[in-house]
């Protein structure tokens, strides 16, 4: 099973730019049911130390690019599965960042499992700020399983 170009390992997607929203921190907090104020509450943030309302440490799951990369664009939706994420930070993300984003693929590992073979598919998503200094980094993988395979609805 080679179904993803491994031609295309080390390309990059992007830059996209993510204006981080107070509102959409607080939607997303809610969403996941964290009642901590400094995802609420500039005051509370501020009284923590930080610049004003902070992102919960998986907010940045939401910083879609505008468009698929190549790399994953022709890919059958219905074989792929979430696999394993590992977020890096330098600092947090807070409310007002204009945040630069690339999505780097980094890896292919093909694996065989009960249900068949796979490909396990190794993506990062990091972002900058406006000094193009590190802020974030997502360690994703993402399992796409052989055909014959799809998730049943």
């Amino acid at each position: 099973m080679t179904e993803i170009d491994r031609s295309l390992i080390g390309s990059e997607f992007g830059p996209y730019t993510v204006e981080v929203e107070k509102g959409a921190i607080r939607k997303f907090a809610e969403a996941i049911g964290d009642p901590n104020p400094v995802y609420r509450d500039a005051a509370a943030a501020q009284a923590q130390g930080y610049a004003g309302i902070i992102a919960p440490p998986t907010f940045p799951v939401t910083f879609y690019p505008p468009e698929e990369p190549v790399w994953t664009r022709d890919l059958d939706r219905r074989r792929i599965l979430a696999g394993e994420q590992h977020f890096t930070y330098s600092r947090p993300v807070v409310a007002g960042d204009v945040l630069t984003c690339r999505v780097i693929f980094r890896d292919v590992q093909e694996k065989s499992g009960k249900s068949g073979r796979m490909e396990i598919l190794h993506q990062e998503i990091r972002g900058e700020d406006a000094d193009g200094k590190h802020v974030f980094s997502i360690a994703r993988s993402t399992v796409y399983r052989e055909a014959g395979n799809e998730l049943k609805k």
